[in-house]
């Protein structure tokens, strides 16, 4: 009996080392945590939170830079957009990362301002000042409302997601963002005199450089904010190089908050509710396929419930965000590259990085500070990010078995189409404005073919004698209709 209790201690002891070999304890499983739900030191937290906003920031900021006088309002008036666009990003964000109730994905996943809504939202408000504003903000609080009673019927198109879909889509989205990290790396206005200038592609050259060499050179935490330390390093060298503005910094107020309704109550027209829906339907789709990219990036798969609050948090900021006068909000696919490029996988990171947008739209001084950024140095940052979000595109490629049957076939016609929008901009010039809004998409337009033919030639007209085994091969789910595609 002595021997007994003995015997099975060890046991214990020798499954617990085999389980942490393994990264499965099944004595301490239960009381450890995902690296997701990882929470980190506060110094590392708000660092790495801060390297997620100087990733971002430009994005965040760019839309309403570029709606506001299209609308015919002053540069004071666009100033108010920009800083609260950064305040909604920061409250969208906070929904996905720390989330309530069935509310938000849980992920490290950044919210900020959709550039899918930036064309029509022009279209809508052009030359009609505050009352193009408002009509706008009316259509994205309908649209909003709309995508959020769709979110748990959307998100069933998870099941239409197997790696030959989700490789496709993810390394979409990273090739269709590196096109914006060429335009920063110009110097971001295709107007000005200095535009692809060899100070502006030099600066870019010289912040990738110092980005891939701190990655080599550091190690632990100092690695994992190399992105942050590339941006200040480029910054001070480009104070010298004259590319540093600090004309913002001077004009900026101390203290701000985005007033409720600045620009008059929202106001409702059908034509601007139907078109603002289409970007809704686009901006989920969109989102849908991020989720499932860092869901697989960061190790916890993202199933219809994960993507169900994300999508839910994704409309009900939108909602919520022409209340403080935003805009529609999405996901921002430079982030998954920035949690691809440095392991760091806790959402209480990003969470960390919503609470510095929501102080840097109440306190517009700050905003400024991280402005000073030039975009050239952001443009050499971001072609690492961005060509980051491909590489893991390909990883998943790797696995979606592209010598069975027809994907290889899927991911070429899939990617083909994909790069039009980014390879021959004007290729649907000839197509009614509302078709653009989805045509001029990259992602959505390789997403929808990728689904497509995936049906066609991996679930439809298949012979009933298929083999076991041969579904998950060849692309299709599993016969779980509840089991993740990207778990194969």
């Amino acid at each position: 009996m002595a021997a007994t209790p003995r015997f099975r201690k060890n046991a214990v002891e020798g499954s617990a080392a085999e389980g942490n070999a393994n990264g499965r304890s099944a004595a301490e499983e239960p009381a450890r945590k995902h690296p997701v739900d990882e929470k980190l030191p506060p110094l590392k937290m708000f660092t790495s939170g801060l390297q997620h906003v100087a990733a971002m920031y430009a994005g965040v900021v760019a839309p309403p830079m570029i709606v506001g006088p299209a609308v015919g309002l002053s540069a004071k008036e666009t100033a108010f957009l920009m800083g609260a666009s950064l305040f909604t990003a920061g409250i969208a964000t906070l929904l996905q990362t720390l989330g309530f109730w069935r509310i938000g994905a849980r992920l490290p996943f950044v919210n900020g301002v959709s550039f899918a809504g930036v064309t029509p939202m022009i279209a809508i408000g052009k030359d009609r000042g505050h009352d193009g504003i408002a009509v706008i903000f009316g259509a994205i609080i309908v649209a909003g409302l709309l995508g959020f009673v769709l979110a748990p019927y959307f998100c069933k198109l998870v099941r239409f997601f197997p790696p030959v879909v989700t490789g496709t889509v993810i390394t979409l989205i990273g090739v269709s963002l590196l096109p914006v990290a060429f335009n920063w790396s110009q110097g971001g206005n295709a107007t000005a005199d200095d535009y692809g200038s060899m100070t502006n592609i030099t600066m870019a050259a010289v912040t990738l450089l110092i980005v891939l060499a701190l990655r080599k050179l550091l190690r632990g935490f100092l690695q994992q904010i190399a992105i942050l330390l590339g941006l200040v390093i480029g910054t001070l060298i480009a104070i010298p190089a004259g590319i540093t503005d600090f004309g913002a910094l001077g004009d900026a107020d101390v203290v701000g908050f985005p007033t409720p309704f600045h620009f008059g109550a929202p106001q409702f027209e059908a034509a601007a509710i139907i078109s603002m829906c289409i970007v809704m339907l686009v901006c989920m789709t969109e989102s849908t396929a991020d989720m499932l990219a860092l869901g697989k990036i960061v190790g916890r798969p993202a199933d219809e419930r994960t993507i169900e609050g994300g999508l839910r948090a994704d409309t009900l900021g939108s909602a919520v965000s022409p209340l403080f006068n935003g805009f529609m909000c999405s996901a921002f696919a430079q982030n998954i590259g920035l949690v691809a490029m440095t392991k760091v996988r806790s959402r209480f990171v990003v969470a960390a990085g919503g609470a510095i947008l929501v102080l840097l739209g109440l306190v517009p001084v700050a905003a400024s500070v991280i402005a000073l950024v030039p975009l050239p140095v952001l443009g050499g940052a971001g072609i690492v990010l961005f060509g980051s979000v491909a590489a893991s595109g390909i990883q998943t490629l790797a696995t979606a078995a592209l010598e069975k049957g027809e994907n290889a076939l899927i991911v070429a016609a899939a990617v083909g189409i994909g790069l039009i929008p980014i390879a021959a901009p004007g290729f649907y010039h000839a197509f009614p404005e509302d078709l653009l809004v989805v045509l001029d998409s990259g992602i959505s337009t390789g997403c929808v073919v990728a689904i497509v033919l995936n049906l066609t030639f991996n679930h439809w007209g298949r012979t009933p004698d298929a083999k076991p085994g041969a579904e998950a091969a060849d692309g299709e789910q599993p016969k779980d209709p509840m089991a993740l595609p990207v778990a194969h």
